[in-house]
């Protein structure tokens, strides 16, 4: 089956596309990539969603017309996928959409809302869409995140030791796999999601982010500030758990100076950089990990990289394209295979991962111009093998 799968994570920087054969083959699932491709949000429409963004507040009027925007510009970026990537067929695509809102009381998932209505999608290919995967979890009572968990299970399980996968986007996760016992997977903190918004700031939207950590390598830690910031509530809580720009966004990080002299906006940058990579480092080594297989757009972030690195000490640091995925498309290919799993039947989540009762099949299927076709239950995959084109 040919899969394109749409990501537009916390950053709401881009929509990236990235397109896959996918095939059961007995217990195992097999992935051939196809290629990529990544499409900048307009600044207008970039504009429009971050000021109706938390904490602003924003109005159903402006919700609908940004749900109907970002529906028209994921299909956009669906149609130049079916043609450059899949000679212009598809047989499936997979919608993350945008997160605007992950409602989080006191530790628990109330909601989570993710907009780009997929009925453009579909109309403009003609291709059934999943979409609207995180709020099924949600409802069996997990965090409705980490959800890319399930393909690092599948991917990483019986690598040896104790992998870990790290997504730096806004937010940064963790999928822990250990050689024995259930795995484990949650939002670390803030990956880029302060540091864009800092950078922002203080360069009065000259620079949206730190390109090349030119300012954090500029800059030195404010250890008072640092300090601040670990004291957070939220990196205590134990796993799983889910968080976003509900919590880390401006002005939490301007409510934490208060009271400080002024502080050099590199020094500012660095220190939201070094507070990514010690919550990071943290994490991976409370839950025992052996090594980091990271992707996510941090990870050009070299200032982000060199301090992670440090922070993790004599664990290794790697990338997913050392593993033969294209670490800028992760996200999306996981998203490939949570739709690939609904449309024949089969749980996209892992319960220990999120916290869940039981495992669910994700996701709302919106039909294409020909009559709806569902796969019929297959075997439950246990591994999954990336292959190369012939």
């Amino acid at each position: 089956m040919r899969v394109i799968g749409l990501m537009s994570g916390t950053s709401y920087d881009a929509i990236d596309a990235a397109a896959a054969e996918l095939r059961l083959d007995g217990d195992q699932l097999v992935l051939q990539p196809l290629g990529m491709l990544s499409r900048p949000y307009s600044s207008e429409l970039r504009t429009e969603l971050a000021s109706a963004l938390p904490p602003a507040s924003t109005s159903l009027a402006s919700v609908t017309r940004l749900d109907t925007l970002i529906g028209q510009a994921f299909a956009s970026v669906a149609e130049q996928a079916v043609e450059q990537l899949c000679a212009g067929r598809a047989d499936l695509i997979v919608s993350h959409g945008q997160t605007v809102f992950h409602w989080v009381d006191d530790g628990v998932v109330r909601g989570t809302l993710q907009i780009g209505q997929p009925a453009w999608i579909a109309e403009a290919t003609g291709t059934t869409v999943v979409s609207d995967l995180r709020s099924r979890d949600v409802a069996a009572g997990g965090q409705g995140a980490p959800l890319v968990s399930l393909f690092d299970v599948l991917w990483l399980r019986g690598r040896g030791g104790t992998p870990v996968a790290l997504n730096l986007g806004g937010i940064a996760n963790i999928t822990v796999v250990p050689g024995e016992g259930d795995p484990v997977a949650f939002d670390t903190g803030p990956a880029n999601a302060l540091i864009d918004a800092v950078v922002g700031e203080l360069t009065a939207g000259r620079l949206a982010f730190d390109a090349d950590g030119l300012m954090a390598l500029r800059g030195k830690v404010h250890p008072e500030l640092f300090d601040r910031l670990l004291a957070e509530p939220y990196y205590a809580r134990p796993a799983p758990k889910s968080t976003g720009k509900e919590l880390f966004h401006l002005a939490y990080l301007a409510e934490r100076m208060q009271g400080l002299p002024e502080i050099p906006s590199d020094d500012v940058v660095a220190t939201v950089t070094a507070l990514t990579a010690r919550t990071v480092a943290d994490a991976v080594k409370t839950h025992g990990g052996t090594e980091v297989i990271a992707a996510g757009g941090g990870i050009r972030n070299p200032a982000l990289m060199h301090r992670l690195a440090e922070e993790l000490g004599d664990l290794p640091l790697r990338s997913t394209d050392e593993l033969g995925l294209p670490s800028a498309a992760k996200e999306a290919y996981a998203f490939a295979v949570l739709g690939f799993l609904t449309v024949h039947g089969l749980a996209g989540t892992v319960p220990s991962c999120t916290g869940a009762r039981h495992a669910s099949v994700l996701g709302t299927i919106t039909p294409g111009r020909g009559p709806l076709s569902l796969t019929p239950p297959a075997a439950v995959p246990t591994s999954l093998r990336l292959a190369t084109a012939d």
